[in-house]
C-alpha cells in the first residue's frame, strides 16, 4: 500500500480565514505548538457532504482552547461556516474534517502568551478507520502500558495534542503485537478508553461505559448512548475495573473516526460481535445520514 503524504496533496486548506493551496498550508519550525504542544483540534466526519454534529465539534474546539489558555480568533459560527466551505471546495462527499488551532512562532519558551493563534481546517476522503473487515469480525486490543492522567495532572477535558503522545506510543506497541489498538486504564487502574475512541461493554443486556472524568466525553459516545436509550437499552455510566472485562459478552468502541467498531479480543478476553453492537452500529450509520 502506497501512502500519500499529507503535505503533498491536491486541494485547498482553510488557513486563518482564507483558502490556500494544500501544499502551501505551512507553519514555521519554531512554532510554539511544535515544541510545547500548545495545540487543540477536532475530528469530524462528513456524510453526503454534511458534517455530523458540526456545531458540537466547533464548540468543543473553543472549549479546548480555553482550557489551554488561549482564544480562537474565529467564532463557533465562523468555524462552522469555514468547515462547510472547505468540504465543498474539496468536493468531499464522505470524508474526514480536521479543524486545528495552535500557538505560532512569536515567542519561544514555555510561556507563550505573545504567540499569535492560528486556525486551520483540512478535509480528505477517509474510509473505515480500522478497515471494513473489522466491522464484521471485530478488532484486537492490547492493554496499554501508559495510563490516562488525573485531571490534576493535565487538562484532560481538552482535545489537546499533548494528551495524545501516550496514545501514539500505546498504538505503536499494540500494532507491534498484531493488535489494532490498545485499551488504556486511568491513573487509578480503572478502564478508561482506547487510544482515540471511547469503550462500551455489554453486560447482562445493559450497556456499561466508564465515567468520562479523565478523558473526553466523546460526541459519538453521547450519540450512541442516546440511540441505546431510544431502543430501550439500559445505559450505565460507572467505574469499570479490568475484572469487568471478563463479564462482558460484547465490547465496542465509538468515535468520529472509529464510528461503532466491535472488539473481538482484549488481552485474554474474547467477545462476539453480537446483536447489541450490530444494532447500534446500524442505528448510528442511519443517524449520521439522516
Amino acid at each position: 500500500m502506497t501512502l500519500i503524504p499529507y503535505d503533498d496533496r491536491d486541494g485547498v486548506i482553510w488557513l486563518d480565514g482564507a483558502m490556500v493551496p494544500w501544499r502551501d498550508a505551512k507553519l514555521h519550525v519554531l512554532s510554539h505548538a511544535l515544541h510545547y504542544a500548545s495545540c487543540v483540534f477536532e475530528g469530524e466526519r462528513a456524510y453526503g457532504g454534511r458534517i455530523f454534529k458540526l456545531t458540537e465539534h466547533s464548540e468543543r474546539l473553543h472549549a479546548s482552547a480555553a482550557l489551554m489558555d488561549f482564544r480562537i480568533p474565529f467564532s463557533v459560527a465562523e468555524i462552522d461556516a469555514a468547515c462547510g466551505e472547505v468540504v465543498a471546495a474539496n468536493g468531499i462527499d464522505d470524508g474526514y474534517v480536521r479543524p486545528v488551532a495552535w500557538r505560532g512562532a512569536e515567542q519561544m519558551g514555555v510561556a507563550g502568551q505573545a504567540c499569535k493563534i492560528h486556525t486551520a481546517i483540512a478535509t480528505w476522503p477517509w474510509p473505515t478507520y480500522f478497515g471494513a473487515e473489522a466491522l464484521e469480525r471485530g478488532i484486537r486490543l492490547d492493554i496499554a502500558k501508559y495510563r490516562r492522567p488525573s485531571p490534576e495532572c493535565a487538562p484532560t477535558g481538552a482535545k489537546a495534542a499533548g494528551l495524545y503522545m501516550i496514545c501514539t506510543l500505546s498504538r505503536h506497541a499494540a500494532e507491534a503485537k498484531g493488535c489494532q489498538d490498545a485499551l488504556m486504564l486511568d491513573w487509578r487502574g480503572r478502564v478508561a478508553e482506547a487510544t482515540g475512541a471511547n469503550v462500551f461493554l455489554v453486560i447482562d443486556g445493559a450497556l456499561h461505559t466508564p465515567v468520562a472524568d479523565c478523558f473526553l466525553d466523546g460526541i459519538t459516545r453521547r450519540t450512541v448512548m442516546a440511540l441505546a436509550r431510544e431502543r430501550g437499552i439500559e445505559v450505565v455510566e460507572r467505574a469499570i475495573l479490568p475484572d469487568d472485562l471478563g463479564r462482558a459478552s460484547e465490547v465496542f468502541l465509538t468515535g468520529t473516526a472509529a464510528e461503532v467498531t466491535p472488539v473481538a479480543e482484549i488481552g485474554p478476553h474474547h467477545y462476539q460481535v453480537g446483536a447489541t453492537t450490530r444494532g447500534l452500529a446500524a442505528a448510528y450509520s442511519e443517524a449520521v445520514r439522516a
